[in-house]
């Protein structure tokens, strides 16, 4: 389990069972479950109302994006942000703790805590392990709803910490950061695409591939500091040069910010339209895949 360090970008379960027995639920300390399944599959609403971590708000993903875009689960702005973080009971002051539910044990926390921090809140951390290590070491959830009054929320841009598709168009030839796609390696490559997604496999040219997967533990915790470090090595990635991450859609990526992040590197951006952005925008000539039988 990763050491607490820097903000407490990780917390683990018994950390927080504490906190949540210590300190009056409230604005202080807020707890949000950020799951979400395609449409089409599970309700995450649904199973939050059926079982949460005491007193949880559900943090909707997708009310808190920008439904105007063409592009999946894209960042919301400042307004729209504040607007929906303090309906949920935050504020300035509060320490944010944000997990869900998916069996690998941590999918779209990550992608809630980057968004904070983008947004100027570093008071938040992410449950290590998510609600599945929270079970497994036998702690209690419920079905209780808490309320939270309403709070005035404020943000401050960190600019440096977004990326968008012009920066990344612009990089293919002044290559002043490096590009990391989080993606597992068949998707990065190619050359099966994913059934009903429509749309293509392949990657930016000149990114690297570090799967999000290879960042956690079969328990779904984040793998301590060393391998990380020698993971990002393996994969010809310097923690100390400029690095932005990339994915799918922009949430699998920010396991790769928190993953630095904790190593001690602060400043990894996040290209919010990532690949389904790409493959839409770019020209075919700055699509890289393997066709059958070839290599990229």
């Amino acid at each position: 389990m990763v050491q607490q360090i820097f903000c407490r970008a990780l917390v683990s379960a018994s950390w927080l069972s504490g906190a949540i027995k210590t300190r009056p639920l409230g604005a202080a300390l807020r707890v949000v479950d950020s799951t979400w399944y395609a449409p089409g599959g599970k309700d995450a609403r649904k199973d939050f109302a059926e079982k949460h971590i005491q007193g949880a708000s559900f943090f909707d993903m997708d009310q808190c994006s920008e439904k105007s875009s063409p592009y999946e689960m894209m960042l919301p702005s400042e307004s729209q942000f504040a607007k929906y973080v303090g309906s949920l009971g935050i504020n300035n002051q509060s320490h944010v703790v944000v997990y869900d539910c998916d069996s690998a044990g941590m999918m779209y926390a990550p992608r809630v805590w980057w968004m904070f921090r983008l947004f100027g809140h570093n008071k938040v951390s992410v449950l290590d392990g998510g609600l599945k290590n929270w079970l497994k070491q036998g702690l209690p959830v419920t079905a209780e709803v808490t309320e939270f009054k309403p709070q005035t929320f404020q943000t401050k841009l960190n600019r440096c910490l977004l990326k968008t598709f012009e920066d990344i168009q612009e990089n293919l030839s002044s290559t002043k950061f490096q590009l990391v796609d989080a993606r597992g390696e068949a998707r990065f490559r190619g050359p099966e695409p994913k059934p009903g997604e429509g749309i293509g496999p392949g990657h930016i040219p000149g990114s690297l591939n570090l799967p999000f997967s290879s960042l956690l533990t079969k328990d779904g915790c984040e793998k301590p500091v060393d391998e990380i470090r020698k993971l990002f090595q393996e994969k010809g990635v310097d923690l100390t040069k400029p690095l932005t991450a990339t994915c799918h859609r922009g949430v699998t990526a920010c396991h790769l910010a928190l993953a630095a992040f904790v190593t001690g590197k602060q400043d990894v951006a996040v290209y919010d339209g990532s690949w389904s952005e790409w493959f839409h925008r770019a020209g075919p000539e700055h699509k890289v895949y393997e066709k059958k039988g070839t290599k990229a």
